[in-house]
């Protein structure tokens, strides 16, 4: 039974009647078709109703960057399910917890991940069934994932879901505390994929490559965007040797290159070793925050034909803002302006709205793409999701701190709660980082907070240099000295080979900050 185009389903399920036998995804050097992926999806909806999914109940998907995740995403909405995927890099401690926070009624994953979890994890009342990629089934809860795809039909019952039950829970990892289950609808992620086709404009003939991890809504929209369009989805393995994915590039002759920095930064140094360049590439995108100078020049340098997009977002709205590709040089820092078919506006400490240009305050998103809210979690809820102007309606608090300029173009300042109190005034971590970017031979830094008992918060500087770079801390200590206000200042600067990065390859500033804190106290004996 085909779905209602009020779900997102219904988007592969249409391109599969258009084009049934063009590639649909590139995983492991195999090739699946329209046809292929939209009936594997339909088998596994079948199975897993077959077990006993109700509507709306949540299946963990635990598989990494893989055709089967891809698969599975399908399958659970086709059966009327909710999707919470989940990083083949977790913790078992992580998963353990995400399990039973969504209560999850089964659990899809490898072998290897389930015998890790916690004894008790299986015993728990909701967890119906655990489904392994490989091995055999050691109990009556375990099944296996082919078992589930071959249980004779590809017919699974209506799952009587509106577009305004869930289609996916983002588990967000946050700095702090335990991570939050940000709940989308399908209404949520059909307008925020109406929103990304019309000014991203994926086309039936790109190649899109995805090394962006599927679960982290960067990555899975790639997906969806890709094959909602009629492209071709080339999937890798998150964050892979920049060596391979410029095989990929050449390989496939993909079109379309999604980034983060750190991934730009480290495809960039393989490819600049080698001469290499892409002239068949049209379009690279960046989301999180404003594109770096060196970053702009690094995306011109390999892909010297590409339009390239700068955006902005969060899991709790998908995206926010976008740079059209003219106004790259134009608005450096910018993060641009709003997506079709979203507000946004600034307000002040007393939730008063800014009207004037330049002044800083928190980003207000109002729109079809802002979440239903944090499972199971009322109070953080209310602190985002707050009145907006119209009766009946909820608008976003981001908790991040912006600007617009006199032309309405976004500039990101930092989050609310990572601003940092140093000498008695509050810093942002961000503005410390533009900074350290500006000096010429830096190629990275992060910046985190370590208490200090005669500065309250005493910043603490990552940094990583460009290559054959020979300064060293007390050098760039100098910089900060010279040009920033002396609450800006690094109290310590660390020059390191290379940052760590969390599966979304962003820094990790939780590790950086643990680092941070253990020279700390090195130095203090």
């Amino acid at each position: 039974m085909k779905a209602s185009k009020a779900l997102l389903q219904s988007v592969l399920e249409a391109r599969s009647e258009l084009h049934p036998d063009k590639p649909a995804v590139i995983y492991a050097e195999e090739t699946y078709t329209y046809a292929q992926l939209d009936d594997a999806g339909s088998r596994l909806a079948c199975g897993l109703q077959a077990i006993g999914l109700q509507r709306q109940e949540r299946v963990v998907v635990c598989l990494g960057n893989r055709v089967e995740t891809v698969c599975a995403f399908w399958g659970v909405l086709k059966a009327g399910g909710v999707l919470v995927n989940v990083g083949l890099e977790t913790s078992s401690e992580s998963l353990d917890y995400i399990i039973r926070d969504a209560e999850a009624s089964m659990l899809i994953t490898t072998s290897e991940t389930f015998a890790n979890l916690p004894a008790n994890t299986v015993s728990l009342p909701h967890l119906r069934a655990c489904i392994l990629l490989d091995g055999e089934p050691g109990s009556a809860v375990t099944k296996t994932f082919e078992s589930l795809l071959n249980q004779g039909t590809t017919t699974s019952t209506s799952s009587m879901n509106l577009d305004l039950d869930l289609a996916t829970i983002i588990y967000t990892s946050g700095s702090t505390g335990a991570p939050k289950g940000v709940m989308l609808s399908h209404g949520n992620m059909l307008a925020a994929l109406a929103s990304l086709n019309t000014y991203l404009g994926y086309r039936e003939s790109d190649t899109v490559l995805c090394s962006l991890p599927l679960s982290f809504d960067y990555g899975l929209y790639q997906m969806i965007m890709a094959l909602s369009t009629g492209a071709t989805l080339v999937l890798e393995k998150e964050f892979t040797w920049p060596i391979f994915l410029i095989k990929k590039i050449r390989q496939y002759q993909v079109t379309i290159v999604p980034v983060v920095p750190t991934m730009l930064m480290l495809l960039h140094e393989c490819a600049d070793k080698r001469a290499a360049l892409f002239a068949q590439v049209r379009m690279v995108t960046n989301t999180g925050a404003a594109l770096k100078e060196r970053h702009i020049a690094q995306m011109k340098a390999l892909f010297p034909n590409a339009q390239i997009f700068s955006m902005y977002g969060l899991t709790e709205c998908k995206r926010c803002t976008y740079l059209p590709p003219e106004d790259i040089d134009s608005k450096p820092g910018s993060v641009g302006i709003a997506i079709p078919n979203t507000e946004l506006w600034l307000i002040d400490d007393e939730g008063q709205r800014i009207d004037q240009p330049h002044q800083v305050g928190q980003l207000v998103i109002r729109g079809s793409t802002v979440m239903v809210g944090y499972w199971r979690n009322p109070k953080a809820t209310a602190e985002k999701l707050k009145p907006g102007p119209y009766p009946g309606e909820s608008v976003l608090h981001t908790g991040d701190y912006c600007s617009l300029d006199e032309d309405g173009y976004l500039y990101f300042h930092g989050r609310m709660d990572h601003v940092i109190k140093s000498r008695g005034m509050k810093v942002s971590p961000s503005e410390v980082e533009s900074f350290l970017y500006a000096i010429e031979g830096v190629e990275a830094a992060a910046v985190v907070g370590v208490e200090h008992a005669s500065v309250g918060e005493g910043l603490y500087a990552f940094v990583t240099l460009g290559s054959g770079v020979t300064l060293d801390a007390q050098q760039v200590m100098a910089f900060c000295r010279a040009g920033l206000e002396p609450h800006k200042v690094p109290l310590f600067i660390r020059i390191e080979a290379a940052l760590p990065r969390t599966a979304n390859g962003k820094f990790d500033l939780v590790q950086l900050k643990q680092q941070a804190q253990h020279a700390q106290l090195a130095v203090a004996s």
